[in-house]
């Protein structure tokens, strides 16, 4: 998997607010095939999901693969372990992954910068 890949993957249920069940993510962590965990950012198409903070809404494309407009939930960023993984839909846009790593910074807002 590359950074801005769009896949499709397998989320354990859930007892709360937190995202489940067989949906896409985008993987935000750099290409490192040796390692078994992988960070990812859900999706989902319910858009009232934007008015959390940190979130990015994403056009459907044949590029990406997605075919509802969505929102990236950048505030659930979270790592998977790679068997969660059914398969790849597409990749993302430059400008859609350049607006998902602005939401990454602000939301942990590095002291360093």
């Amino acid at each position: 998997m590359t950074r801005g890949d769009v896949i499709l993957i397998r989320l354990p249920s859930s007892n709360g607010r937190e995202q489940s069940g067989y949906r896409p993510a985008i993987v935000v962590q750099k290409d490192m095939t040796e390692e078994p965990m992988l960070m990812i950012v859900p999706v989902t198409s319910n858009l009232s999901a934007s008015r959390f903070a940190f979130s990015v809404r994403i056009e459907p494309s044949m590029e990406n693969g997605v075919t509802l407009p969505s929102v990236a939930m950048v505030f659930q960023m979270r790592a998977i372990d790679k068997n969660r993984i059914m398969r790849k839909i597409g990749s993302l846009l430059k400008s859609d992954m350049t607006r998902i790593d602005e939401e990454i910074w602000r939301m942990l807002e590095p002291s360093y910068i």
